[in-house]
């Protein structure tokens, strides 16, 4: 009926203003701390913003992207740091730039998000309710306290999030490909696409099968189409990726990729402790919302239909939330970042199996809205107290630390410290880490004769026994950051060299020390 139409179109444009309100919040007070005494305790927020951005940092304070025997994970995961290099390059190097690329990459996920719950099901029958579901999963995932935690922040979650909707995008649209030649150039973007994603952060494997049913789906489902489509995508993925690892090679640089895959080699699965290390992984993914997760496990329940399960979207959202649930249980770190890959399709899979609900019976349709209404102000008031009471702990510690560093030039400016990535993309202070790298810790101390140490809470024993053979520690200032009880008081020491022990500097062409790779 027309005012039913009418009523269902004055609803989708105030959504969509309310979700646009949202978003924009998202861009306030960037340079605010990772929401302190929130539910998720991750250490991500005192290193990764750094460390994953570092090879655009050092590009632009130290005129190369790597220091060799330090922490390089670019050479591995370049597509971040290449962004970010880009915005750089107009903003210099800071946080707050970092951070807004972090929060338009949000935007495009919410955009990508909407085009793909407007999608048609595999029948070709246009979904009714797609526009407004499509409304409502972006205006969900922008009231999320998890996802503006987390969504803000310069890490390589949510940039893997975005290529992996643009994959399916650009999986779905082979269908209407008029030619084979668009239909071949859909693909190699779709392969680019893949490989941008591995780029990004390697777990992205766990998600290619979302992508591979979304592309088969696409195929009709013909051997002949599904083989020769899926062949040229793989294609066009590997081909790049050869000739960046024959790059790195070439320039000597595939020690750091191997440390970087030996240093997340970990993990706590067994046979003996698969069933508790599922049930924790399970459990834990109450951290993007319980009501939110809790909804989307009973969707699953409850559709079980076949024209549901002949829904690619559907599909592929599943075996995307699962995969990388399988990832998450196999690497048995449970950090809550790593549950922001599984917030966006749970929440997409939540909003599509509602609107087949809604087809199915509209009493059960309704209900789910009702419900999800419910989750979208709990949340929204959550996100808006974060937003009205920022707190800016660690930036003021940074700060702090930077003017001690600057007021004393004669001395070595480079600051050894695990959030020293951090530290250098908010002050612009040259560091080195002390905790991962492919020479010793000695061995890097000696090359790069870092004068200051700034560390949580206390020196740990490793770290004061390479230290105490060249330097010894003078204790300047102390700052409260942050939250954690383990890591909340920052402490910077002035390396003061011993005599007779003062670290040499390393001839150009001299090898770096022992490998731990």
């Amino acid at each position: 009926m027309e005012w039913q139409r009418q009523a269902i179109r004055i609803g989708s444009t105030a959504l969509l203003l309310f979700a646009a309100t949202l978003f924009v919040l998202h861009y306030l007070h960037l340079g605010a701390d990772f929401p302190n005494h929130s539910p998720w305790m991750d250490w991500a927020k005192y290193t990764d913003e750094g460390w994953y951005g570092d090879a655009a940092i050092r590009y632009y304070l130290r005129g190369g992207w790597r220091v060799p025997g330090d922490f390089n994970p670019g050479a591995a995961l370049p597509v971040w740091p290449l962004l970010e290099a880009l915005v750089f390059h107009f903003t210099g190097v800071g946080v707050i730039a970092a951070r807004a690329l972090a929060v338009t990459v949000l935007g495009g996920i919410g955009v990508c998000s909407y085009l793909l719950l407007s999608h048609r099901s595999t029948r070709d029958r246009a979904m009714p309710l797609g526009r407004i579901s499509g409304i409502a999963a972006v205006a969900l995932l922008f009231s999320s306290p998890f996802v503006y935690a987390f969504g803000r922040m310069a890490i390589l979650e949510p940039l893997l999030v975005l290529l992996t909707l643009c994959s399916l995008l650009v999986a779905s649209s082979v269908r209407h490909a008029a030619s084979g030649g668009s239909r071949t150039l859909r693909l190699v973007m779709l392969g680019l696409l893949v490989a941008s994603m591995i780029g990004t952060k390697t777990t992205a494997i766990f998600l290619l099968p979302a992508v591979a049913v979304m592309l088969w789906s696409a195929s009709g489902w013909q051997v002949r189409a599904v083989l020769r489509n899926t062949a040229v995508a793989a294609a066009a993925a590997a081909l790049p990726a050869l000739a960046y690892l024959l790059l790195l090679k070439r320039h000597g640089l595939l020690p750091d990729v191997q440390y970087l895959f030996a240093a997340n080699a970990y993990t706590a699965i067994s046979r003996a402790t698969f069933w508790p290390v599922l049930g924790e992984t399970l459990q834990s993914g109450t951290w993007i919302g319980t009501e939110l997760y809790l909804m989307a496990a009973a969707m699953l329940l409850l559709c079980f239909r076949r024209a549901v399960w002949s829904d690619a979207v559907f599909v592929s959202l599943v075996l995307w939330a699962v995969g990388y649930l399988a990832y998450i249980a196999y690497h048995a770190n449970l950090q809550p970042r790593y549950y922001l890959v599984v917030a966006v399709p749970l929440t997409l899979l939540l909003l599509r199996g509602a609107v087949h609900l809604a087809a199915w019976n509209r009493y059960a349709g309704l209900a789910a809205a009702v419900l999800l209404a419910g989750v979208l102000v709990s949340d929204t008031y959550r996100t808006a107290h974060y937003v009205a009471y920022p707190e800016y702990t660690f930036r003021q510690a940074a700060t702090k630390v930077e003017s001690v560093v600057r007021a004393q030039p004669l001395h070595s400016q480079t600051v050894l410290s695990i959030s020293g990535s951090n530290l250098s993309l908010m002050t612009g202070l040259p560091s080195i880490c002390d905790d991962f790298g492919t020479m010793r810790l000695e061995d890097r101390i000696a090359a790069y004769r870092p004068g200051w140490f700034v560390t949580w809470n206390y020196v740990e024993d490793d770290k004061m026994e390479a230290l105490s053979q060249f330097y010894r520690l003078t204790r300047m200032v102390s700052m409260p950051a942050l939250d954690d009880p383990d890591r909340n008081l920052m402490i910077l020491y002035r390396l003061d060299p011993r005599e007779g022990t003062v670290p040499r500097r390393r001839r150009q062409g001299e090898p770096h020390g022992q490998s731990t790779t």
